[in-house]
């Protein structure tokens, strides 16, 4: 498998840690040469590319792969805007022979496979509500490193969408489909970008479950759970980020591990996995199993769980909420 990776902004060093612990075979980089990313794609022919652009390059980056029949994973999120996105997904149906994946590796780390199967078993009993927290600080060097984060017309948006789509991506995994969200956002920083939502969501009755690594089927154990859920980027530090799930029989914390403390007043405690590829802490310790899973289902056929309809569910959210904060 000959893969390629486009886009060498910050999350790209993941990527290439985890090709080259799996051994696969990196061919080109978008760099010298390569710098047009179609040049690269007619030269090297290329198996698979993973786009780790700006926001607002991952499609075009993406239509031009499978324009080529080339495997395509992406960064979240699919794109900048739901807009940018349907085309995408227009292209890749028909494409159907090309696969096209989603980096949520979140879906992989050991305390949301294992939350998401204690919840699938109904063993804790229906879900009563639940709760999310993104509190991270992001200053004004951050976005003149990255001027593109800061725009609205490349970014897309700001805290929702560049660092709490994976947060709000687990809520609607764990919980359900949302069926409701109101929802503010602030600038308080003044920026184009926004730097802190609110939002209160309201989850689906019964529905199928979504995609990902935990064991798929089923039926969603609570009847029409509410998640609320904050984040921020003007918070003093980067504190944990944070998912507490109430049942009628327990209580589960997702703060790097699973706290799972029942009301028989048993604790049980599911260790996360650290992070050794020498990204940041924040991005888990997840992309090389989403990596390693992307190019095991290539070699068998199967299709990919996070595909782009499934990817795209957090991207629709992220629109609802800017669409009623206009």
């Amino acid at each position: 498998m000959r893969v390629a990776v486009i886009g060498l902004g910050t999350v790209s060093v993941v990527h290439l840690a985890a090709l080259s612990s799996l051994g696969l075979d990196l061919v080109a980089t978008s760099e010298g040469r390569y710098r047009d990313h179609r040049v690269l794609l007619d030269e090297v022919r290329p198996d698979a590319v993973h786009i780790c652009t700006p926001h607002d390059q991952h499609v075009p980056v993406a239509l031009d792969a499978l324009a080529r029949g080339v495997h395509v994973l992406l960064e979240k999120p699919v794109a900048h805007t739901v807009a940018a996105a349907d085309e995408l997904l227009a292209a890749a149906k028909d494409n159907p022979s090309v696969a096209v994946g989603v980096c949520l590796q979140n879906r992989y780390n050991l305390a949301s496979v294992a939350a998401r199967e204690l919840l699938l078993s109904g063993s804790l009993g229906p879900v009563i509500g639940a709760s999310a927290t993104v509190m991270w600080h992001r200053d004004d060097a951050y976005y003149q490193a990255r001027p593109w984060r800061g725009q609205m017309g490349r970014s897309g948006g700001g805290v929702l969408i560049n660092q709490a789509i994976h947060t709000l991506d687990l809520l609607q995994w764990l919980l359900g489909d949302v069926t409701d969200i109101s929802s503010q956002i602030g600038h308080f920083a003044g920026r184009e970008v926004e730097d802190t939502v609110t939002a209160v969501l309201d989850h689906a009755r019964v529905g199928p479950l979504g995609g990902g690594p935990a064991a798929a089927g089923g039926k969603l154990p609570a009847p029409g759970a509410r998640s609320v859920f904050f984040s921020t980027v003007a918070n003093a530090v980067d504190s944990p980020v944070t998912i507490e799930i109430t049942t009628a029989a327990a209580t589960l914390v997702i703060r790097g591990d699973l706290t799972i403390r029942h009301a028989d007043g048993r604790v049980e405690v599911i260790a996360e996995r650290r992070a050794e590829s020498g990204g940041r802490d924040y991005w888990g310790a997840s992309h090389e199993l989403l990596i390693a899973d992307f190019y095991r289902r290539l070699r068998t056929g199967e299709a990919f769980a996070i595909d782009l309809e499934e990817g795209m569910k957090s991207l629709r959210l992220v629109d609802e909420i800017y669409r009623q904060n206009i």
